[in-house]
């Protein structure tokens, strides 16, 4: 198997590391592992493509490439350029460092990388290690990810929905604040919706008197409703969530017709 990876935290995030790890063990001792991640940290950027501007690509060593733009870039200049003759089975993006639960999906680079993907029609899943106190202080805060991936990765391959249509679907995994020992398992979850809370912005006056405001996040350890992702994770289990670019509310399609048409 050949694995296209990437990430948003940057090339040489620890999260990569890990990820690497989980690919070559998927891809076996006959397959490939190709990188190909953001020369600098892109959280936030979503499904960001770097359209008015240029990409700068740079090779790392073999089979390892930066690209100074987003996460979805990386995976353009991958199935584009770095390997455009020979086309990856699978894309993986992550680890992250903190989680991908919940409306956290929507300013996600991580999860834009794997969106871009499935646009292309390829398999792609997301994967991303929760923080919280009790892996904070462990030696390896991505042990859950790093004890769980490989198998976690498998089952979706196995017995994941991989199918054809426009906007197919992909896959988001989180892995759960605490010790790789402390897994109770894995639960397929709807996203969820953390409530009083959000994004908003923290403002600082520069010493030339110039206002520069911070934007920041919000707690991330309030449940969301029982069964979705955050609130499964925070219960101790790895959440794997299908995700598709089709952002049309179909439950709202009739009424809506009915009201205007």
């Amino acid at each position: 198997m050949r694995i296209l990876i990437t990430n948003d935290d940057g090339i040489n995030a620890p999260g990569l590391r890990v990820l690497e790890s989980i690919a070559t063990e998927i891809a076996g001792p006959e397959g490939e592992v190709w990188t190909v991640a953001p020369a600098f940290e892109q959280s936030g950027v979503g499904h960001c493509i770097s359209y008015t501007h240029p990409t700068m690509l740079i090779q790392m060593a073999e089979r390892r490439f930066a690209a100074e733009g987003s996460p979805a870039d990386c995976v353009l200049a991958g199935l584009y350029e770095v390997m455009k003759d020979n086309p990856p089975d699978l894309v993986l993006s992550g680890v992250n460092r903190g989680n991908n639960s919940a409306e956290n999906v929507l300013y996600s680079g991580t999860i834009g990388a794997a969106m871009e993907a499935a646009l292309q029609g390829l398999p792609a899943i997301a994967l991303s290690q929760f923080y919280g106190p009790e892996n904070n202080a462990l030696d390896n805060p991505f042990e859950a990810a790093s004890q769980h991936g490989v198998q976690t990765v498998r089952r979706l391959l196995r017995h994941g929905i991989w199918d054809d249509r426009d906007y197919r679907l992909f896959y988001n995994v989180n892995f759960p604040p605490i010790s790789a020992a402390d897994v109770k398992g894995l639960k397929v979850a709807a996203q969820g919706y953390r409530r009083d809370t959000s994004f908003s912005t923290e403002p600082h006056v520069s010493p030339s008197g110039r206002m520069f405001l911070w934007v920041k996040g919000g707690p991330q350890h309030i449940p969301t409703e029982p069964g979705t992702d955050a609130a499964v994770n925070l219960e101790g289990y790895i959440s794997v969530t299908p995700l598709q670019a089709d952002l049309t509310a179909h439950d709202a399609l009739k009424t809506l017709r009915d009201r205007l048409e």
